[in-house]
């Protein structure tokens, strides 16, 4: 019975991660891009979360089907986020960026205390909140497993457009050399845009799976950041795959710490980052390979 209970723990461990990495994949992404760290990116995870509530109240829709509303929303504001205001902090220094979604991060905070009150919520997905299936002794969460599911589909989706599509040579190359890319015709400012849009995008799957899944306030933003970060720099920067397997990692230490104590379970976390950090500070897999 004792190995069962590690086993679970392994695997809730391993789907967690999934989420994890969902929380990650848009840091990554506009990072890898434009060398943009957003520390308002918790907090626009929490924005979707409520975005996809607000939905489901006055549609009257599904939370899964509140993602067909929620993903073009975030992405058209994380297009006019990036044009009219993150692209005119870019530069050498990486301070005015930091500042401006430090401001932004503290705007949305605020706001949706204004607007939704710091009283928990939570979507209710009905019976998909408890569909279970079994594995021998074990039984796997439908909800973890579908959130699993499209962590790798995402991060597949956009390792093949990084690699295989015009966007995605287009980002590599503003990545790569700004100066030359513009020189060649790509428009730097809007394949910003772009990057930004296609993140929140992704931003908005991953706030709409988490509301799904545990309850949420307008205060989580900077906890959700710190599990995305973590997950991103254990992978190693720019690399989209290893940001999965950063995610699972982080998921893994958490789920194996709670079962040695409950109360170790974020600290386990942390504890696991410090130790790949002081071993290898570029991340398990720091080169994206195609």
């Amino acid at each position: 019975m004792q190995i069962v209970e590690w086993i679970n723990a392994l695997l809730q461990g391993i789907l967690l991660g999934g989420l994890y990495a969902l929380f990650a994949a848009g840091l990554s992404l506009i990072f890898g891009v434009m060398r943009l760290v957003n520390i308002a990116h918790g907090d626009l995870i929490i924005l979707a979360a409520y975005l996809g509530l607000s939905t489901t109240i006055t549609a009257g829709l599904h939370p899964l089907l509140a993602l067909f509303i929620v993903i073009p929303l975030m992405a058209l504001g994380g297009y006019i986020l990036q044009r009219g205001v993150l692209n005119h902090t870019l530069g050498d220094d990486l301070l005015p960026p930091l500042l401006v979604t430090f401001g932004l991060s503290v705007i949305i905070q605020n706001s949706l205390l204004e607007a939704y009150s710091a009283d928990p919520q939570k979507m209710n997905t009905g019976t998909l909140e408890t569909a279970s299936l079994p594995l021998g002794e074990l039984s796997i969460g439908v909800l973890p497993l579908l959130t699993f599911i499209v962590a790798v589909v995402v991060i597949g989706g956009l390792h093949f457009m990084f690699f295989h599509t015009s966007l995605g040579r287009a980002f590599r190359a503003v990545s790569d050399n700004q100066d030359i890319a513009q020189l060649m015709g790509l428009n730097r400012g809007h394949i910003f845009g772009l990057a930004m849009a296609l993140a929140l995008a992704i931003t908005a799957i991953a706030g709409i799976l988490l509301g799904v899944r545990t309850n949420f306030d307008p205060s989580i933003g900077g906890a959700r950041l710190i599990f995305g970060f973590e997950a991103v720099i254990i992978g190693g920067l720019g690399n989209l795959w290893g940001t999965l397997i950063g995610g699972i990692v982080l998921g893994v230490a958490q789920t194996i710490g709670a079962q040695i104590n409950p109360g170790w379970q974020l600290l386990a976390g942390h504890l696991t980052f410090l130790f790949i950090l002081a071993i290898k500070p570029r991340g398990l897999f720091p080169r994206m390979s195609g």
